[in-house]
């Protein structure tokens, strides 16, 4: 049986974020490293299940009132509600574009907070996410079922491509710095601070293809993009400061386009049918280009300052844009002239953007502390927040769209969270006598 719905692949380094605000940390005086230090030691042992379970946090746990991160407020001098009213009045969020956001405040729809799509389940901190740590080069797999990680990937030591094509880029890297990755159909897809490309299928052996296309000196690969062409055949895609977006074929890895445009390209993600791309960067617009041909059939305007991140909805009807002006704007390709919605995150700009597969929820991540699970079929009005102390590594819906990963990156709380989809199916949890 294939649990790979139910698994979740995460990168020791998932790229940097300029947030303009200090990685979260309690005050020295509290020494919270004292109290509670697992930090230490390699983050990718053979056998997790050995390396101090009990800073974990299941859901039983938490009903009885323990912290989700495993945070002992009870042993602080502040309570959690204090350090939130703190952390939100603090959070200074970086801005590339300078301009008045007031007028943000009437676009934006009117969510209503305080649902609850997705419970609780579980926290680990034998999965160390991390964002900015120039030493790791490691990806590792994470199974829910097992609560077990190994690693998969360790581009420390040279990585010397397994599949041999006549005219490929394919070469052999050396210690990569991981900046980004996918993961789709037993393909795994990590991109490096030097405009480096490394594929690896899960099932086999080594690295398949690896390769840097660029010597340029800012040419970190922001995005990195798996999906379907029209035609049915998978293809890699890649985002780099060097303005440009390349495209891979997955079956010989032959580089089969390569796009130019006039800022560095921080996001490209591809519509469900293969056939448009959606190219987000250094600028306050946003572009719907060709995938064949690269050509840019639509301008969306609305957003003020640089945009991270995007996500189309199955349907490929909608696209979710996410920008440093901390709002998330939903166009509809039909009608590109202005976004039909618009919603705001509580502190920074919304890093990460991610559908479930039936379409009915969209989790959208702040840099830092929030990640927002919105009801498509609310009219987007209606929200789950979930409310943590950290760093965002990262989120994913497992491919069923049961359970949503998000990843915390902090010295001593970094870990791995858990949320299963609510089913009201409560006699499951019933206990027999």
């Amino acid at each position: 049986m294939d649990n790979f719905d139910l698994e979740y692949f995460d990168e020791d380094y998932q790229g940097v974020m300029d947030f303009g605000d200090e990685p979260f940390a309690f005050g020295e005086g509290d020494n919270l490293s004292e109290i509670d230090s697992d930090s230490e030691g390699s983050d990718f042992d053979d056998d997790f299940e050995l390396s101090k379970p009990n800073t974990d946090t299941c859901a039983a746990e938490a009903r009885d009132g323990k912290d989700i991160q495993g945070i002992p407020w009870e042993r602080m001098s502040f309570t959690r509600d204090k350090y939130r009213e703190t952390r939100l009045k603090q959070y200074k969020n970086f801005e590339s574009l300078s301009g008045s956001r007031e007028v943000l405040d009437k676009e934006c729809l009117q969510v209503k907070k305080g649902k609850n799509f997705y419970d609780f389940q579980f926290n680990t901190r034998l999965v160390k996410s991390t964002i900015v740590h120039f030493q790791n080069y490691s990806l590792m797999h994470w199974s829910s079922l097992l609560r077990r990680g190994k690693e998969v990937l360790n581009v420390a030591k040279p990585v010397v491509p397994t599949l041999k094509q006549t005219g490929s880029l394919s070469h052999s890297l050396s210690r990569v710095q991981i900046s980004t990755m996918a993961a789709k159909d037993n393909l795994i897809a990590a991109g490096g601070f030097q405009g480096e490309l490394i594929c690896k299928f899960v099932n086999r052996p080594g690295v398949a293809f690896c390769t840097r296309v660029t010597s340029d000196e800012n040419a970190i690969t922001n995005a990195v993009d798996i999906y379907h062409s029209p035609s049915g055949s998978l293809r890699v895609m890649m985002a780099n400061n060097d303005c440009r977006v390349r495209v891979f074929d997955v079956g010989n890895f032959a580089c089969l386009n390569d796009f130019t445009f006039d800022w560095s390209v921080n996001n490209a993600s591809a519509s469900p049918d293969g056939k448009l791309l959606a190219i987000l960067g250094d600028s306050s617009e946003c572009l719907i280009a060709d995938a064949q041909s690269g050509k840019v059939t639509s301008s969306l305007e609305g957003h003020l300052d640089y945009s991270f991140a995007s996500a189309w909805h199955p349907n490929g009807v909608v696209l979710a844009t996410g920008n440093q002006d901390t709002t998330c704007r939903l166009w509809d390709i039909r009608n590109m002239s202005e976004s039909f919605g618009v919603i705001k995150g509580n502190m920074g700009a919304i890093r990460a953007l991610r559908f479930t597969s039936d379409g009915r929820f969209l989790a959208m991540a702040e840099p830092a502390d929030f990640v927002h699970v919105i009801d498509t079929e609310s009219g987007y009005e209606h929200c789950q927040e979930i409310d943590m102390f950290g760093e965002i590594a990262g989120i994913s819906f497992s491919p069923d769209s049961e359970a949503l990963f998000v990843g915390v990156a902090d010295r001593t709380y970094g870990s791995l969270l858990e949320f299963n989809r609510r089913r009201h199916l409560h006699y499951l949890d019933s206990i027999f006598f």
